[in-house]
């Protein structure tokens, strides 16, 4: 079986860890299971790294700090070919580009912020399309 690859957005990474039964905490429970390889490149990493450390998230630094460690250990990391793709929001570059530079897909719960691509899915229906596999 291919292994599957996949950009985690931001926001999907915050939702796994505040709701634990949702979409999102299962994608992620799929890297921890070793049935997705999670990729990112260091400049995703950090905003993971600040945004899951926002004192108003109320996510335990320790879990933070947990789901930080397992990323960089067993995700892979990738430097990103940068695009000249139109983009709704530039800051969400730096995931399109990784996503598709490593053929990975990206996972988002705003698809409206990316270009169409077969690539780019919201947890739901990426879930839908694998659990099966």
């Amino acid at each position: 079986m291919k292994t599957l690859r996949a950009v985690l957005d931001t926001n999907i990474l915050v939702s796994a860890l505040m709701s634990p039964s949702g979409s999102p905490a299962k994608v992620y429970k799929m890297f921890l299971a070793e049935t997705v390889v999670l990729v990112f490149s260091e400049e995703i990493l950090a905003e993971y790294k600040d945004v899951l450390y926002r004192p108003h998230l109320r996510i335990p630094a320790d879990d933070a700090n947990k789901v930080l460690e397992a990323i960089r250990q067993y995700g892979e990391l990738v430097e990103p070919v940068t695009s000249i793709d139109y983009m709704v929001d530039e800051d969400d570059r730096v995931f399109y580009d990784t996503a598709k530079s490593a053929a990975a897909f990206l996972i988002t719960g705003n698809t409206r912020h990316y270009p169409e691509e077969s690539f780019i899915t919201t947890p739901t229906k990426f879930l839908e399309a694998h659990e099966r596999s």
